[in-house]
């Protein structure tokens, strides 16, 4: 289909510009202190906004580097961003998700967008809808879902692990590597990320000899 790699390469390239961009204000990060190495509830971490709180999570995932451990992190972020602070938007989620365990897609997807309106920055609300968009087979509106998450949030490892598939699945290597290579700044440990980072690596290298 090459039509559609002609379109996957200028409409995708977009995005992971911007994912590449977005990397920089985030590293200097990297010398606070973490969320898992401030347990004592005395001292002022509890007074930590959740946006502090969630860098200091990517933080500590970005240093962590045994798989299991840095999984639990992940966890942990991935409960954060899934929090709206609403119960309305919560309860919206979870009718969604029960809507897509039933197959009932078009009602989560209706869900998904009332989310979307009533709170656009709320990351987890895109990465939801991109996801359903991906199961449908929606490979553009997906991507466009993904796209808005990384503008909310460029550190969102799973919605980067969403861009590399699709870019994958499209045959662009090389942008699905850039991809997993920005997934691997934000989580390091994740073994799947660097066995599919490592198995473009030598396909790309191959395709050149």
């Amino acid at each position: 289909m090459p039509a559609m790699r002609v379109f996957a390469l200028s409409y995708l390239a977009l995005p992971i510009l911007l994912v590449l961009s977005a990397a920089a204000p985030h590293v200097a990060m990297a010398d606070e202190p973490s969320v898992v190495e401030r347990k004592d509830p005395g001292d002022s971490s509890g007074s930590l906004s959740p946006r502090q709180q969630l860098d200091n999570l990517f933080t500590a995932l970005k240093r962590q580097r045994d798989p299991d451990q840095a999984s639990l992190i992940a966890d942990q972020i991935n409960t954060q961003l899934g929090d709206s602070g609403s119960a309305t938007i919560n309860l919206l989620m979870q009718w969604a998700d029960k809507a897509i365990q039933e197959k009932r897609n078009a009602a989560a997807m209706d869900y998904l967008d009332q989310v979307i309106s009533l709170k656009p920055d709320f990351v987890d609300g895109w990465n939801r809808r991109a996801t359903l968009n991906y199961a449908i087979g929606d490979y553009r509106k997906s991507m466009e879902d993904i796209d808005q998450v990384l503008r909310i949030e460029p550190r969102h490892f799973g919605a980067l692990a969403g861009m590399a598939a699709i870019l994958t699945e499209h045959g662009n290597d090389e942008l699905a590597l850039k991809a997993w290579e920005r997934f691997l700044e934000v989580y390091p440990a994740n073994r799947s990320a660097q066995d599919e980072a490592g198995k473009l690596s030598e396909k790309i290298a191959g395709s050149r000899t």
